[in-house]
């Protein structure tokens, strides 16, 4: 190969290489799960087949036959060098919400992909005839596959890769196994569609009036980032006595391998709802995964559920393990059914300052007024669930009223503040679910000065139950917010639908493509009493 064709290929394979970067970024949003990446990937057109590198490569075809009797390749050379660049320079990536984390795993993934790229660059150079116009226009041809191929080399280069990973993997959760059993703390597990990490986060601020607790931090809820946290932090302290651990699934058996790790003896069940339906695809099937938690509890160990939930209360029926506390805030405290919840909730209230509401302890009797800055009706359930776990271990009733006082609460769900500008902002953007939704268009509503504006891009991942949920998100919106700003037409149809067949006027509602036009349309237009809702926030594979 001459250098002119050389110079041409190089130039497209540092853009390949540059693409594989770029959509590293939403192969690691879908966890490196090839099947989903490729349905997302494939999901548009401008995905797999953008056309500013087809045409580049079709217009310097043409240049190169209409130039094809000029003498000399300097001419052919700069056709190619200058289409190439045209064809591989990255486009805008507009808002970027969670960026590329250059993790160790995502660097060996790139390393593999990197190397299998070049050497099928190499091979298809040699590919390349020693005719002027034929090599030209192939060279760009082949470049321009390659190119396009760019995804396919980064899900090689995880195949490639797997062997190596399970080997690491394998060593990271052998040292976290060996850190929890130099530690032997009491492990607590939570599970549930929603409200996992809240109720982590209250049951490890209770637990703390009296014990040394350690949480999962934020929401790593997998085998792997389970080992990270205690490795990171479990390994250098050991008067650790409770170890909260938060189990999430996407496929069955997930939560079975981390008890495997964990070995919990407390299992906490808060809800089955259809949140990620579409990969468990029914709700028998995530309540199957989730119950994976309570199997792995020892005979002797403390189940608690909630009894509001009949997929919940169902898995409490089952009678495993031996000692079961059920909790309620939907139960009449004057006619408990036999057998029934054991801590339930009665005389619920929310007002800006917080939730008040009355626990009743049936085995003992005992009665506490709580009090929370905590904002959300759901969250009642979650605290609930969070003192029938304390009580277990020791704590006295009163002693947990005294505890949920000072609860503040998780990032980013249902977190209210005012501006500066005496704008109240309320943040419920790590993510929604058809329950949760219901609690923040309440908390929404309880703002009665000034406008009440609604920020959201619907809900996603409830499979066949998406567009009808999200439908009723619309119409119960149109009852609370004053205001609506959908983000992205595409996923918002159902919600926008929705609006507008409960009569919502249809001047107050906007569609926009990014939450940074949603932003500045608030900051510009919103005054001093006025109140916006931030629900959900959908990752960069839904919007981008």
């Amino acid at each position: 190969m001459d250098f002119s064709l050389l110079l041409i290929a190089l130039v497209w394979l540092i853009g390949t290489c540059f693409r594989i970067y770029r959509q590293a970024r939403f192969y690691q949003i879908e966890e490196y799960t090839s099947g989903r990446y490729l349905r997302w990937y494939f999901a548009r057109r401008e995905r797999w087949l953008p056309r500013r590198p087809l045409v580049a490569w079709l217009g310097a075809g043409v240049f190169g036959f209409l130039l094809s009797e000029a003498p000399g390749d300097v001419l052919l050379t700069i056709i190619g060098v200058v289409s190439a660049i045209i064809a591989v320079w990255p486009p805008d990536e507009g808002e970027i919400k969670k960026g590329f984390r250059p993790t160790l795993r995502a660097k060996r993934l790139l390393g593999a992909a990197f190397c299998i790229t070049i050497v099928v660059w190499f091979i298809l150079q040699l590919l390349v005839p020693e005719i002027d116009l034929l090599r030209f226009v192939l060279a760009g041809f082949l470049g321009l596959v390659v190119f396009l191929a760019a995804p396919l080399f980064l899900i090689a280069g995880n195949v490639v890769m797997t062997p190596v990973e399970a080997f690491l993997r394998r060593r990271f959760i052998a040292r976290a196994k060996a850190v929890l059993e130099t530690i032997q703390p009491t492990v607590i597990g939570i599970t549930g569609s929603y409200g996992k990490t809240s109720t982590k986060m209250y049951l490890a601020h209770i637990l703390n009036g009296r014990y040394k607790t350690y949480p999962t931090p934020k929401s790593y809820n997998t085998l792997m980032g389970v080992s990270m946290a205690i490795n990171n932090d479990l390994a250098d302290d050991h008067s650790i006595e409770y170890f909260i651990c938060e189990m999430g699934a996407y496929i069955p058996g997930e939560i079975e391998r981390i008890t495997d790790l964990t070995e919990p003896t407390i299992g906490l069940v808060i809800d089955i709802g259809p949140q990620h339906l579409e990969r468990f695809g029914t709700l028998e099937n995530t309540a199957a995964a989730k119950y994976e938690l309570i199997k792995a509890l020892p005979p002797d160990g403390l189940g608690v559920f909630n009894w509001d939930n009949p997929y919940v209360r169902a898995m409490y029926e089952r009678g495993y393990p031996q000692e079961r506390i059920a909790v309620s805030r939907e139960v009449d405290p004057a006619n408990v059914p036999e057998g029934g919840p054991r801590f339930v909730a009665s005389d619920v209230s929310e007002g800006l300052d917080g939730l008040r509401f009355t626990v009743t302890d049936w085995q003992t009797g005992e009665h506490e007024l709580f009090e929370t800055a905590l904002l959300g009706q759901h969250n009642v359930t979650n605290l609930l669930l969070a003192t029938a776990a304390a009580v277990h271990e020791g704590m006295p009733l009163k002693d947990v009223a005294r505890r949920v006082r000072t609860l503040q609460p998780a990032e980013s769900r249902l977190v209210r503040k005012v501006s500066p500008e005496g704008i109240t902002i309320i943040n419920d953007a790590y993510s929604a679910n058809p329950a949760g939704v219901v609690s923040a268009l309440r908390v929404l509503a309880l703002h009665q000065t000034g406008r009440r504006l609604l920020i959201t891009p619907g809900m996603v991942e409830l499979g066949p139950l998406m567009e009808a949920e999200n439908r009723k998100l619309g119409e119960m919106a149109a009852g609370q917010a004053t205001d609506v700003i959908l983000v992205g037409a595409q996923q918002t149809q159902a919600v926008k639908a929705g609006l507008l067949a409960a009569g919502f006027p249809a001047e107050r509602l906007r569609v926009i493509e990014t939450l940074a036009e949603s932003i500045a349309w608030y900051k510009d237009n919103l005054r001093t009493g006025d109140t916006v809702l931030f629900l959900n926030d959908l990752p960069d594979t839904y919007s981008s």
